[in-house]
C-alpha cells in the first residue's frame, strides 16, 4: 500500500486540511488518489463534512461509504458515537475498505480521527489502525502556545508503536509568525528530531489555488506516491 496516514495532536488542529492538501498535491501531479477516513462524527455540524472535502480535493469518485464506512451525526469520540448509535466499529471492515480504496488508486490518503490514542472501539485505537495499514505518518499540529507538549506527546505515542513518522505540519502558518510560533517550530524539530513543515491558510473552496507542497513535507512524501 502506497500513501500516507495523517493524524493530529488533537481535534481542530488542521488534520483534514493537511490530508486534503496532500491529496490535492498528488492529484495535480497526475496521480489517482483515493481518500479514507475510518469514522466520521459531527455530521450535524454546519459546514462541509470532512469526507466531502477529501473527495473534492483528491478528485476521487468514491462514494460516501467507500471514504468513511462509519458516519455519525453528533461530534463525539467514534467509540461513543458508535455505542450510542447501536453500531460496532469493526477493524476488519476498516482494513478491507482502506485496502480496496488503495488498490484502485496510485496512492491512499488516510485521515485519522482526533489524535492517535482516540479509541475507534474500546480495544482498538486510531494508532492500531495506522500500524495495521503500515502507512507513514504525518502529524498535523497548531502553531501556537501549547503545541510543543501536544506534538512531542504525539511523537512519543507514534514511535512507541514503531510508526514511521515522517513530518509535522504546523497550520495555519501566518505570513508574519510570532516569536512563539517560530520557537515552537524550531523546538519541535530539535527536541522531536523530526522534519517540521508549515502550511498557510488555504481557500477551502478552490483546491487548485493551493500552494506547492513545502520542501520538508515534499521530502517526507517523495517515495509514497
Amino acid at each position: 500500500m502506497r500513501g500516507v496516514f495523517v493524524t493530529g495532536t488533537g481535534t481542530e488542529v488542521g488534520k483534514t486540511v493537511v490530508a486534503a492538501f496532500i491529496a490535492s498535491a498528488w492529484r495535480r501531479e497526475g496521480r489517482t488518489v483515493a481518500v479514507f477516513k475510518p469514522a466520521l462524527t459531527g455530521l450535524e455540524d454546519p459546514g462541509e463534512p470532512d469526507h466531502e472535502l477529501l473527495r473534492r480535493a483528491s478528485g476521487s469518485r468514491q462514494g460516501d461509504d467507500e471514504i468513511a464506512p462509519y458516519r455519525f451525526g453528533r461530534p463525539l469520540s467514534p467509540h461513543l458515537a458508535a455505542e450510542l448509535g447501536g453500531v460496532s466499529i469493526e477493524p476488519s471492515l476498516l482494513l478491507s475498505s482502506a485496502r480496496t480504496a488503495a488498490d484502485a488508486a496510485d496512492a491512499l490518503v488516510c485521515e485519522g480521527v482526533g489524535g492517535l490514542l482516540v479509541p475507534l472501539r474500546p480495544d482498538y485505537l486510531v494508532r492500531d489502525l495506522a500500524r495495521d495499514l503500515g502507512l507513514p505518518l504525518v502529524i498535523a499540529a497548531s502553531p501556537g502556545l501549547g503545541t510543543i507538549n501536544h506534538t512531542l506527546l504525539t511523537l512519543e505515542a507514534a514511535r512507541s508503536a514503531e510508526l514511521d513518522t515522517r513530518c509535522v505540519v504546523l497550520t495555519p502558518w501566518s505570513e508574519e509568525p510570532t516569536d512563539i510560533e517560530v520557537s515552537n517550530r524550531e523546538t519541535i524539530a530539535a527536541v522531536g528530531d523530526v522534519a517540521v513543515a508549515t502550511m498557510p491558510p488555504l481557500d477551502m473552496a478552490d483546491p487548485d489555488t493551493w500552494p506547492t507542497v513545502p520542501p520538508e513535507l515534499a521530502s517526507a512524501l517523495r517515495e509514497e506516491a
